[in-house]
């Protein structure tokens, strides 16, 4: 009994260690999450149109967004070892690679959406509906669309000081901008939504407006607290100097990068073909999709921030090369991730029903919404263990296997099993979303032997 205390739990400290990492991250993507869920309300109290032509650019930008993550989980896998060594150069280089990437990624998806929006918008509204509402859907989302791109630049920049930051063990300051931003998001939605206290009611564009504007300012503070810390962050020091990169660094971080790049480009992609194939069930489940996501992504702050507490603790260890104590931390993190989201699971299951009934939306609408919530929370600790793995895979340089583990399955088995299920049966939405829910308990059985064969331990570094 003590040996198996001892391998699956950790003591007092260990939990501080995981929580003075995964709480900051918690706290800004749950107050993220919690205010998507109030902008969510606010588009929604206009109509169901507006709320469905917001929630397919969304769904659209959710690809961008994934695409910026992966670029800069790339070079990030070196910037925590780099920071396990002391490395200030390496993390600088790092950087500078991130920034690079990520104009590239952000120049060419807003040609896309400029040039290509309104047929990446009707693609999700193939379903059935009236012509009345699909046209206004186009027309609130296309609004919407356009609005949004001002923000991509700040967005990008953001995520490449804010991973930085947390890769080197600093999570607080990217948490401050984050909620300042939130609040500023929050305060002009508000007004500009509805036209409150003398100002415009514009409907989906003050909601776009007060994105952009939140996004400007959680950049600027997030920048102006960085360089003025040198002492905490030497890497800022001639960062701009040159964004020159040698010629090895940029070699081993394209090799390891670009899987991770590709898998959150393909896997996003995945991820918005699947919401096309439920889509086919009509607009209502477009609808109820998104209300669950919303309510559900405030939910899956549990995993999400493990994962990330992974991916930073076992890489800042991987470095240091210590293999027995990055395995045994491992273990440990992954346990205390399921159990937690296990928690988490049984409060989103009862309450799920609460949360529709804030839509100005039909009954149908909400009570379907509700029970996509309640499946959806069945498998928290499934989505636990996968985030786990997947972030232990990646922290060891082992991408091409996170790729395979991650894209790969999304749309051989997830995406195939939806349309096959959506197209050719006459199964309700809620079995097609039970039964996909169930296709990553294969990935699961997977990734626990990969991880458990130690694969994944490399430092990629030295």
């Amino acid at each position: 009994m003590r040996r198996f205390r001892e391998k699956y739990f950790g003591d007092a400290d260990f939990y501080k260690m995981v929580f003075a990492v995964a709480i900051p991250i918690m706290i800004q993507n749950g107050i993220t999450n919690f205010v998507n869920m109030l902008d969510n309300i606010m588009i929604g109290q206009i109509g169901t149109e507006s709320m469905t032509g917001v929630s397919i650019v969304n769904q659209i930008l959710f690809v961008y967004n994934l695409c910026v993550f992966g670029a800069v989980s790339g070079a990030g896998i070196f910037t925590a070892q780099y920071y396990g060594q002391k490395n200030t150069d390496g993390i600088r280089h790092t950087v500078r690679f991130k920034l690079l990437t990520v104009m590239v990624i952000t120049v060419l998806t807003i040609l896309l959406c400029v040039f290509c929006g309104q047929s990446l918008i009707s693609f999700y509204l193939t379903g059935e509906g009236s012509a009345e509402s699909i046209k206004a859907s186009m027309i609130s989302g296309r609004e919407y669309m356009l609005l949004m791109l001002t923000g991509l630049p700040f967005f990008m920049i953001t995520q490449v000081y804010g991973s930085t930051l947390k890769e080197c063990g600093q999570t607080l300051l990217p948490m401050k901008a984050g909620v300042a931003a939130i609040c500023i998001n929050l305060l002009f939605n508000y007004l500009l939504i509805y036209g409150k206290f003398g100002f415009p009611m514009l409907g989906v564009k003050g909601a776009a407006i007060a994105t952009v504007l939140s996004r400007v300012i959680e950049t600027g503070i997030i920048i102006i607290a960085t360089h003025r810390n040198t002492e905490k962050n030497p890497f800022v020091i001639g960062l701009y100097r040159s964004l020159a990169i040698p010629a090895d660094t940029v070699k081993r971080i394209t090799v390891k990068g670009t899987p991770l790049l590709l898998n959150e480009t393909f896997w996003s992609a995945g991820m918005a073909t699947l919401a096309a194939c439920y889509s086919l069930k009509g607009l209502n489940v477009v609808a109820a999709l998104n209300i669950s996501n919303t309510i559900c992504n405030l939910f899956h702050i549990s995993f999400i921030a493990m994962g990330e507490a992974v991916a930073i603790i076992i890489g800042q260890i991987l470095g240091t090369g210590d293999m027995k104590r990055a395995k045994e931390t491992d273990t440990k993190i992954i346990v205390f991730a399921v159990l937690l989201c296990s928690a988490v699971a049984v409060v989103m299951f009862f309450t799920a029903p609460l949360f529709p009934d804030f839509y100005n939306t039909s009954e149908d609408i909400r009570q379907l919404a509700a029970k996509l919530i309640m499946i959806s929370a069945l498998f928290v600790p499934q989505h636990a263990l996968l985030n786990s793995l997947y972030f232990t895979l990646r922290s060891g340089g082992k991408t091409m296997l996170a790729f395979f583990f991650d894209s790969v399955f999304i749309w051989c088995v997830s995406v195939v099993l939806a349309f096959a299920l959506a197209k050719f049966t006459s199964l309700p939405i809620l079995w097609i979303y039970f039964f996909v829910q169930l296709a990553d308990g294969i990935k699961a059985v997977i990734g626990l032997v990969l991880v458990k064969k130690g694969v994944w331990l490399h430092n990629i570094v030295e």
